[in-house]
């Protein structure tokens, strides 16, 4: 089989490898789809991560067929569609340092167990949206480190993959309204599509104006505070924290799914007086089969987050455009 995996620093390569060999208790997958993630592009500049520096197999977002399954493993059939859990890897996470990635023609969930490695999504599912489920968990698990309660005003900054799917979420829980930021049109079109209420380009307007035209004043000691219950940065630029804690009102949440790479100033005073909430977001401890029941329900809207879907034949391709900025908004590598 082909496998697509990290050769040195700046350089992929797609290797010929054994297909594996399926124990009692695995399952063997077809790989069908598998997203490209930012954190690829990292590992490629770096020529891989500990403990597979040098070479390490790339992939951590699949969807694919089951085509073999051991005799010990019950609830999982052959001809199967399913999501895949990366980090349930008993010998390493999938694609991020582990001895296998998902950008490969086949897959093997080793200790397979159904809710735990991997689900089962219906067949009318289309396998470039299902190949979602790893990083919109990851929105979902922002989501709820939000703590959104139905009556609650949201402002999410980010229209890419995760802020459009956090958007979805919030939707998805009943929020009363979700206002998305962004510098980019295309996007917020993509947000209005997948369920915004409303949205702000903040490159040609000002948001926290907006967002008090929009939400309402909210009541604090000082003016120029929104009403808005809920600030999600899901794009990982300091002015978004900035705008977040200066439009804040008295008991306002900020949740921060973004990485940010250099130290953001933050003011403590402000913080204080206004009894803000600054909580913060990293993988998906419980969330990665719990968002696939909202992929499944509302498949149509996470269809919207892909811009590209390539064949395997072009990895290398798909990689290079995933980490191109402003050349797309999700990849996804597909497989005959």
């Amino acid at each position: 089989m082909k496998v697509a995996m990290v050769s040195g620093p700046g350089q992929t390569q797609v290797v010929d490898a054994p297909k594996p060999t399926v124990g009692p208790n695995d399952v063997l997958v077809k790989m069908r789809a598998c997203g490209i993630c930012g954190s690829d592009a990292l590992y490629i500049s770096l020529g891989g991560m500990p403990p597979r520096m040098g070479e390490m197999p790339l992939g951590h977002e699949p969807a694919g067929e089951v085509v073999e399954v051991g005799d010990d493993v019950h609830g999982i059939s052959a001809g199967d569609h399913v999501v895949i859990n990366p980090m349930a890897a008993p010998t390493g996470i999938i694609g991020n340092g582990g001895p296998t990635g998902a950008l490969a023609d086949y897959l093997l969930i080793e200790q397979a167990v159904r809710g735990e490695s991997l689900e089962v999504v219906p067949e009318h599912i289309p396998f470039e949206v299902a190949a979602l489920n790893e990083p919109m968990a990851v929105a979902r698990h922002g989501v709820n480190q939000a703590t959104p309660k139905p009556s609650d005003k949201v402002v999410v900054f980010g229209a890419g993959p995760i802020g459009l799917g956090a958007t979805i979420s919030f939707k998805s829980v009943g929020v009363k309204h979700v206002v998305v930021v962004d510098v980019i049109p295309s996007r917020l079109a993509k947000a209005l599509k997948v369920g915004a209420d409303a949205v702000i380009n903040s490159a040609e307007e000002d948001v926290a104006q907006r967002l008090i035209e929009i939400h309402g004043a909210g009541e604090a000691m000082f003016p120029g505070k929104a009403a808005s219950d809920i600030y999600l940065d899901a794009a990982g630029v300091p002015a978004v924290i900035d705008t977040a804690l200066t439009t804040a009102k008295p008991g306002a949440r900020l949740a921060v799914v973004a990485v940010h790479k250099e130290p953001v100033p933050v003011d403590f005073v402000n913080i204080m007086g206004n009894e803000i909430t600054i909580v913060g977001s990293m993988g998906y401890p419980r969330e990665i089969f719990e968002v696939t029941k909202d992929i499944i329900a509302n498949w149509e809207k996470y269809a919207v987050i892909v811009s590209h879907a390539i064949p395997f034949d072009d990895v290398e391709e798909a990689l290079r455009i995933a980490a191109t900025p402003g050349a797309a908004d999700k990849v996804v590598v597909t497989f005959s």
